[in-house]
């Protein structure tokens, strides 16, 4: 994804009117020019798994963290080399690239080493004992190819020590020199040349020669001495030789690296740490992706995000507080919500975000496809209980008939077989379903949770109302919470029962109590957790302060 990529998400826990905004609102900004992406906090539930698989939508990706991730920003391109290639070759890579350093890749494109123009530069250009040890291993075809030379002959038994020599004397004096095992660059003296190879060179560089005679091909097979051609004179061919080295002989093997799913934000700390400018990017198998700069570190922004169906942010994404919050679209209360820069806010006392994202595509005159159409009345449905929540407006019924004629759908039958198909709940864990639709509150100094379990009837749950308190308790200890409370909502009850754990339960039962000799008593009407439990549970608890 590119920077200017917008994530569109609804909170956590995300409900089927979460999920359906942010696929709604996308699609619309996308046909407005925008490069987006609708997201999810966490599992869908049943209802919108329902609802996406029945209009053809897959589930929006998961949105984890509202930093930017290292595969999220654009990275310098992954150049690479093999671990044979020579340190010339590598140089003039490096230098058509205008790159200080390159990583090493073996045969499945796997990162293995990297090597820097200072590593390359640092190798003697003459009998130094780090070169000498290199040539000794580099092999004869890499030499050859790096003086530009022709490799008249090789052999198989090659024995160099890494020691060079040049040998611009006649015959007579070859005396002088210590030949053995020795690369040898000689002029075009044929019977120079066989005196050296019978003295035990390990191999012989021409200079100044078209060919080579027979003889002294003759001789470089009885004394195992390999004999090239150069293309360059003495004085090139010696500089040259050691540039012949292999780089897998002089690459480090212990290399700084990330992956991409890194965070910027922390690769950028960490580069602090090391004298480098550029670092390899690689994927989960360790192949190369890129180069993270330090430029990179310093430049970047966070990802931009719309927020829909919430605003709240200990209901979004980590870390949203850093992120570029473009826009946000919403029909609950405000309660800790801050940016940085102006953006676009849009809340409304309505039924569904579903209601506004519809009315959106109105004002701007775009028609709703039919598969959009049928999600986002699901939603609508979803969030109003089939307009049974006193959260429900006249928007919410005009937008869902609306709809309703765009994707040729039945409001009732459809809002009964959307409810039938969700309603199942025997194969979920309690946890599970407490967790599948709770968001989070600071009311005063209470950290609290609100989870509401939306069913058929309440009598599913009472039924199992010990099992349900019991694994309310610990879920509640589990998060470490003041308060932790459970709307279970019946729809052919039109009301809900509540269960409540944590050192605040006492206070906050006040707001909904049980009738005298019940436990867990039917509270008619309470439909609407934004409109009346949230409100009447704040209450409740900031009398007691």
């Amino acid at each position: 994804m590119n920077q200017d990529t917008i994530y569109i998400t609804g909170h956590q826990h995300p409900d089927t009117d979460s999920i359906a905004a942010a696929i709604a609102y996308s699609y619309f900004k996308n046909q407005k020019g925008f490069d987006t992406h609708p997201c999810r906090l966490g599992e869908v539930n049943n209802e919108s798994k329902y609802l996406l698989d029945r209009f053809g939508f897959e589930e929006p990706e998961l949105l984890l963290d509202a930093r930017k991730s290292l595969c999220d920003i654009k990275l310098e391109k992954p150049l690479m080399i093999n671990p044979d290639m020579t340190v010339a070759e590598t140089l003039t890579i490096m230098k058509e690239n205008d790159t200080q350093s390159l990583a090493v890749v073996d045969e499945d494109k796997k990162l293995i080493g990297m090597v820097t123009k200072s590593d390359l530069t640092d190798i003697g250009l003459s009998d130094a004992s780090e070169g000498i040890e290199l040539l000794k291993n580099t092999p004869v075809s890499h030499i050859a190819k790096t003086v530009a030379g022709e490799l008249v002959y090789d052999d198989e038994l090659v024995h160099l020590n890494g020691k060079v020599s040049i040998i611009a004397a006649t015959q007579a004096k070859l005396a002088n020199y210590e030949i053995a095992d020795r690369i040898v660059i000689i002029g075009d003296d044929s019977e120079g040349q066989m005196e050296i190879i019978r003295k035990g060179a390990g191999m012989l560089i021409i200079v100044w020669a078209k060919n080579v005679s027979k003889e002294v091909i003759e001789e470089a097979k009885k004394y195992h001495c390999p004999v090239v051609i150069s293309g360059h004179g003495s004085m090139n061919t010696s500089r040259f030789v050691y540039t012949a080295v292999p780089v897998k002989l002089i690459m480090s093997t212990k290399v700084v690296t990330f992956n991409q799913k890194e965070l910027v934000e922390e690769a950028g700390k960490k580069m602090t740490n090391y004298r480098y400018r550029a670092f390899p990017v690689v994927d989960d198998d360790d192949h190369l992706i890129g180069y993270v700069t330090r430029d990179h570190a310093m430049n970047y922004t966070n990802k931009n995000i719309i927020l829909v169906d919430h605003n709240e942010f200990a209901q979004s994404v980590k870390a949203i507080e850093k992120a570029q919050i473009l826009e946000v679209i919403d029909h609950h209360r405000v309660n800790d919500f801050r940016t940085g820069q102006p953006l676009l806010f849009r809340a409304e006392i309505i039924g569904s975000t579903s209601t506004i994202i519809t009315k959106i595509f109105k004002e701007n005159d775009m028609t709703i496809p039919a598969n959009y159409a049928g999600l986002l009345l699901g939603a609508i449905l979803s969030d109003t209980l089939m307009f049974q929540s006193p959260t429900t407006t006249s928007q919410d019924k005009e937008e869902a008939a609306y709809l309703a004629g765009i994707a040729g759908l039945d409001i009732q039958t459809f809002g009964k077989e959307m409810f039938e198909a969700s309603a199942d709940i025997g194969d979920k864990s309690l946890k599970d379903l407490i967790n599948g639709d709770i968001k989070s509150f600071e009311i005063g100094s209470c950290k609290s949770m609100i989870s509401q379990i939306i069913i058929p009837t309440v009598s599913l749950i009472l039924n199992r109302a010990d099992e349900m308190q019991e694994t309310l308790d610990a879920f509640t200890a589990e998060k470490n919470l003041d308060l932790c409370v459970v709307a279970v909502t019946g729809i052919v009850d039109k009301g809900s029962i509540f269960f409540m754990s944590g050192n605040m339960k006492d206070v906050a039962y006040n707001a909904y109590p049980d009738k005298e000799g019940e436990k867990h008593s039917l509270q008619d009407g309470v439909l609407s957790r934004k409109k009346q439990i949230v409100p009447a549970i704040t209450n409740a608890l900031l009398a007691n302060n």
